[in-house]
């Protein structure tokens, strides 16, 4: 079997958020299953037209020629095309190879409320966010959405506004896979803290190095870095001076997968200060795999935050993390959420969901949800 993925991003060249971290993840581990997997996507700076990435054939066009992106889906012919995100490169794939079968997977379904944040509060600037708005948000998308022969959602919570966005009758959920620790967790002796998330605006982790400074018996773990290195640098020059706060930077869980989880299995608690969120993977699913509680400002997926921590919506994260801390509430919600990812995240099963859906797609089966 070839499957090629049509990526909005992919976790590597400066690019390390979510998107990109989901579908490097799906693509590398059908690697190991033997299939051929092809990933196109828009060049970064630095990356070359064709490179090869953990078994997986990357091949990009120019950033702003999505159009180019169709003969790289004609010449790659493959079995099944999978857009990880739906974008105009969706769009392209469907039209140089109609006959094949194309699969979509919603991660962060955004309607024009959603874009209005992601304007107001920019990774790098508002151009870039116009930008993404164009390619990925326009009236050819929603055709490749509609012409899709499956269509899916990485969020349960997010069904019922993909088929309200595009007219669709029929949405299942395909969770992003989650490896679990298959050793025994073990919590550092004092209470620790962490964050590991990108530090953009829209994210704010000053929400969170705050925290550091008002709680100085707490340990506080800041992984990332923000895009704008000019706010990265303020960031880290204002808080460099806390004691209890260790700022460890960029961690990229595939090239240094020991530190990503060492960090994760430190922590008591998890923190998310995002204005919005669709897929915190990092921040909720990995975090849970690792007992880990979970504070954040808005419940954004599924229940995790309400059901597995403390979800401040208020915004005072300050109480909320003093009630997680109280009387060590953290533990057992951190292995509340532990059972929840292992019973419905695990690596081994999503993938052998993953390819169930492609199998049934080729057989011409009608695509079913089996529980997931």
């Amino acid at each position: 079997m070839k499957v090629c993925f049509s990526c909005v991003e992919f976790f590597a060249w400066g690019k390390y958020g979510g998107f990109g971290r989901a579908s490097r993840k799906v693509c590398l581990e059908l690697v190991k299953r033997g299939i051929e997997v092809f990933a196109v996507v828009p060049r970064q700076q630095g990356q070359k037209e064709f490179e090869k990435i953990d078994g997986i054939t990357v091949i990009s066009f120019p950033k702003y020629m999505p159009w180019k992106a169709f003969a790289i889906y004609k010449k790659i012919d493959a079995d099944i095309y999978h857009a990880s995100e739906p974008s105009l490169s969706t769009y392209f794939a469907i039209k140089a190879m109609p006959h094949k079968k194309h699969i979509i997977n919603f991660q962060d379904a955004r309607n024009l409320s959603d874009w209005k944040i992601e304007f107001e509060r920019p990774s790098v600037n508002k151009l870039q966010v116009f930008s993404n708005f164009i390619y990925e948000h326009n009236f050819l998308v929603t055709i490749a959405v509609r012409k899709a022969h499956g269509v899916f959602s990485q969020s349960d919570s997010q069904i019922e506004k993909i088929k309200s966005m595009y007219g669709l009758n029929r949405v299942l959920p395909l969770h992003n896979p989650v490896d679990i620790p298959q050793k025994q967790i073990r919590k550092a002796k004092n209470p620790t803290v962490g964050w590991m998330n990108r530090w953009d605006r829209r994210k704010r982790p000053e929400l969170f190095l705050d925290l550091a400074a008002r709680f100085p018996d707490v340990g506080f773990i800041a992984a990332g870095e923000s895009k704008h290195k000019g706010w990265d640098a303020y960031l880290r020059n204002k808080y460099g001076g806390v004691k209890n706060l260790e700022m460890v930077g960029h961690v990229d869980q595939f090239k240094n997968p020991e530190m990503h989880s060492k960090i994760l299995e430190k922590c008591w608690i998890m923190v998310n200060t995002a204005t919005r969120e669709a897929m915190p993977t990092n921040s909720f699913i990995e975090s849970a795999a690792h007992k880990c509680a979970l504070l954040a400002g808005l419940d954004y997926r599924d229940g995790f935050a309400e059901n597995f921590g403390y979800c401040a919506i208020d915004g005072d994260f300050e109480k909320g993390l003093r009630w997680l801390l109280e009387n060590n509430r953290w533990r057992e919600l951190g292995e509340k959420g532990y059972a929840h990812v292992n019973a419905g995240y695990r690596t081994e099963m999503l993938i052998d969901r993953h390819i169930q859906i492609y199998e049934a797609a080729l057989g011409g089966q009608k695509l079913e949800e089996n529980g997931h």
